[in-house]
C-alpha cells in the first residue's frame, strides 16, 4: 500500500489484559500517535497511551460560573436598575430571592457546558474513520480489542513496525487505508 494512503497497522487481540500490555509496549517503545478500541473501558489502558488528564472538569466550572453569575446579574439588574418595583417593603437587592434562579442557571450551563466540551474533545460527531475501514472492526464494539498504531507517528516505519506489532502476539495484523 502506498504511504500516503496508510492510515497505520492495526493488531486484534482477545484479552483486555492483552491489548493493555501491547499499549504499554508500544508507549515504551516510542509510539505516541496510537489508539486503542475496546467493546467496555479497560482499566490503565488511557494511562498506558499517554493520556494524563481531560479538561471537561474545567470547562463544566466555568460553564457553571458564568450560568451563575449570568443569572445573579439578570436578576440584579432587572429588579434593581430597570424595573424598581417595590415588593412588600423589601429592599430592591433582596440577594436571598436571587438564589434559586442563580442556582437553575448554574447547573443548566455547567451541563450544557460539559455536553458541548464532551463532543468538542472527543471530535464528535464523527461519521467517518479509517478505522472503520478495517476487517473485522465492528467487533470493537463486541468482543475484540484493537490496537492501531498511526502512520503519522515519527517512529513509524511499515516493516519495523509490523515486526513490533508480531511480537506481541495478536490475532492478526491489518494496514488501514484512509
Amino acid at each position: 500500500m502506498e504511504p500516503y494512503l496508510l492510515y497505520g497497522l492495526m493488531a486484534e487481540f482477545r484479552e483486555p489484559d492483552e491489548v493493555r500490555k501491547a499499549t504499554e509496549r508500544a508507549y515504551q517503545a516510542g509510539y505516541r500517535a496510537m489508539d486503542a478500541y475496546t467493546p467496555f473501558p479497560v482499566e490503565g489502558l488511557g494511562e498506558a497511551l499517554g493520556r494524563k488528564g481531560t479538561a471537561v472538569p474545567l470547562i463544566v466550572l466555568m460553564g457553571g460560573i458564568i450560568g451563575g453569575l449570568g443569572g445573579y446579574f439578570m436578576q440584579w439588574y432587572a429588579m434593581v436598575l430597570d424595573e424598581r418595583v417595590n415588593v412588600g417593603g423589601r429592599p430592591f437587592h433582596s440577594w436571598p430571592s436571587f438564589i434559586p434562579i442563580t442556582f437553575e442557571l448554574t447547573v443548566l450551563c455547567a451541563s450544557l457546558s460539559a455536553l458541548v466540551g464532551l463532543f468538542a474533545l472527543n471530535r464528535l460527531p464523527q461519521p467517518y474513520h479509517p478505522v472503520f475501514n478495517a476487517p473485522d472492526f465492528h467487533r470493537a464494539s463486541q468482543d475484540r480489542f484493537f490496537l492501531c498504531i498511526e502512520a503519522a507517528d515519527p517512529s513509524f516505519d511499515l516493516a519495523r513496525t509490523r515486526q513490533f506489532l508480531e511480537s506481541l502476539r495478536p490475532e492478526k495484523i491489518v494496514e488501514v487505508s484512509k
